[in-house]
């Protein structure tokens, strides 16, 4: 029997069984995602009362999977390893693997992967996204070589931390930056991001050290460099991209548009941005920068096109941008997210 029908099978038994399973699992969830966290402030995030969850909560701690502190409530090694498996185990069953067939049957892509929680509440919803990539990734990659092209920002960035030298068993990595610098804070820019993928996983990486809007005739002349011409060949062989996806205001005043280029943006009324094309709700381009690396055409010709967004606060920017996604994109997010993209656009 699947792990869905042995589920079905206690829960017509010992209902109460699944249901005291659920629960505590909720609250080992709850915690990973924002430990070091509060018992008040657990509680009315899982909507319980302090009594109750000081009840559990001590049972979880006796079982060694939870620790306390002056700061919180954190997980051990061993209740971060629980959550990891029971995820598996309950997603069929809590319906976790129907919304992410919806998602994908909505988004017209292959594949979505939802995490739980919303990424704009609970900021280790982003590290879940990381170490659920690191799972893909081993799962998805050959042996050999492999070629991850990377964009930055700051989910890229906290998602990197979360990767580990499991990935490199029996491969060899190299971690590329997408495109050239975009002008913001030195430990999200691409370049980086990269370095830290490759520091985690034992892998190699290569820097880009070109602004990424610098003109085509001064381009035309930097791409004739040795050191730069020899990472853009490889990035162009890239049989993987990591990518996120941007919201159109924040993506804007990061890429320091002028005041012409802004005004662009603004009437055109663009909700999303990735590789530097600005998009609106209908997935219609609006604005193009001018970058060097790849662009959302060239995604069609990579093999594995993985792209990480989540919080409610992207529902629209992944909608609007999965518009012109290729097919074979796996999208890594989280149910804030998802729910508000299927509660909008329900499926007929």
């Amino acid at each position: 029997m699947t792990n869905n029908e042995d589920l079905e099978l206690l829960d017509l038994v010992a209902p109460d069984f699944i249901k005291t399973l659920e629960k505590r699992f909720r609250i080992l969830q709850s915690i990973s995602l924002m430990e070091p966290i509060g018992r008040r402030v657990l509680a009315d995030d899982l909507n319980i009362t302090e009594r109750v969850l000081r009840t559990e909560t001590d049972l979880l701690r006796k079982q060694g999977l939870i620790i306390s502190s002056k700061s919180g409530m954190s997980l051990t090694k061993t209740g971060s390893d629980v959550v990891i498996k029971l995820t598996d185990v309950l997603a069929d069953y809590q319906g976790t693997a129907l919304l992410e067939k919806q998602l994908s049957s909505r988004l017209g892509i292959s594949r979505c992967i939802v995490l739980p929680g919303n990424a704009d509440k609970q900021h280790r919803v982003v590290d879940s996204f990381g170490r659920r990539l690191n799972q893909l990734l081993g799962t998805l990659l050959p042996t050999g070589q492999s070629m991850i092209s990377v964009t930055g920002g700051s989910t890229l960035a906290r998602v990197a931390r979360n990767l580990s030298s499991d990935l490199s068993k029996n491969r060899q990595l190299v971690f590329l930056p997408a495109r050239g610098g975009v002008g913001e804070s030195v430990a999200i820019q691409a370049n980086s991001v990269c370095a830290e993928m490759a520091s985690r996983t034992q892998g190699q990486y290569r820097a880009l050290y070109l602004p990424e809007d610098i003109s085509e005739k001064s381009f035309e002349s930097l791409q004739k460099e040795t050191s730069i011409k020899s990472v853009l060949d490889l990035i162009y062989r890239s049989n993987v991209v990591i990518h996120s996806i941007g919201t159109a205001s924040v993506m804007a005043e990061r890429r320091n548009l002028s005041s012409k280029e802004q005004d662009v943006v603004d009437s055109g009324r663009a909700v999303s941005e990735a590789f530097g094309d600005f998009f609106d709700q209908n997935g219609k381009l609006v604005y193009k920068v001018p970058r060097i690396g790849l662009h959302v055409r060239d995604l069609a010709r990579i093999e594995y096109v993985i792209a990480i967004a989540g919080g409610e606060s992207k529902a629209n920017a992944i909608q609007s941008y999965m518009k012109n996604a290729p097919h074979h994109t796996i999208l890594i997010t989280d149910e804030g997210a998802s729910k508000l993209i299927l509660r909008d656009n329900p499926l007929k």
